[in-house]
């Protein structure tokens, strides 16, 4: 090792950045590796999604993965998840005041469909309106959902944490989740320079 180069993460690391990289995903879905934020912990990975009907991209987001292996204040363990999702969606939608715990229970009850086990969570659902004004007052209004969480896995293997954020991201574009006995088609190829790489 020469001077300035960085250690090795460590194994436990390693291994649960891999399990986030899926053999399947639902075909409306792309993933791909983004960069992580460096000052939240020792060690950290991301991946970035879109949900896709068509070429009509419905919702974004982000599953960011951190390490600490002294832990943190407040994370139960080594290992905190990060997820941000946001969706348009219609007004009426977000109107509704149950909207808020209702997209929470998107999360846990996607959580608990996949058996990923995880402990203190905590979030915020945000509800956004844009209007357009001066140049931009011919700008249709938009409303969007914005779902931001974090929980600390109970397991180093991330996989049921991957699907279950995205069935978060599906449900939050309007997408249901795929009944259990239903496999995912392999996922659609578009012109990504930055494909998710497995």
């Amino acid at each position: 090792m020469t001077v300035g180069d960085a250690p090795p993460a460590p194994a436990a690391f390693r291994r649960a950045v891999a399990s986030m990289r899926p053999a399947e995903v639902r075909p409306e879905i792309e993933l791909e590796d983004i960069p992580a934020p460096q000052r939240l912990a020792p060690y950290s990975a991301a991946i970035g999604a879109s949900v896709y009907r068509d070429d009509d991209e419905l919702a974004v987001g982000r599953l960011i993965v951190l390490f600490d292996p002294d832990g943190q204040r407040g994370w139960d363990g080594q290992f905190r998840l990060v997820a941000y999702v946001r969706a348009d969606m219609e007004p009426e939608i977000t109107e509704d005041p149950l909207l808020g715990p209702v997209a929470w229970s998107w999360l846990t009850e996607s959580l608990d469909a996949h058996g990923a086990g995880y402990a203190a969570a905590g979030g915020t659902v945000t509800r956004a309106v844009s209007e357009g004004f001066g140049n931009k007052a011919e700008d249709p209004v938009t409303t969007e959902l914005e779902l931001r969480a974090s929980w600390s896995p109970l397991q180093e293997d991330l996989s049921g944490h991957v699907a279950a954020w995205c069935d978060l991201m599906c449900l939050a574009a309007g997408i249901p989740p795929l009944p259990p006995d239903v496999a995912a088609l392999p996922p659609r190829r578009r012109e990504d320079p930055e494909p998710f790489r497995t």
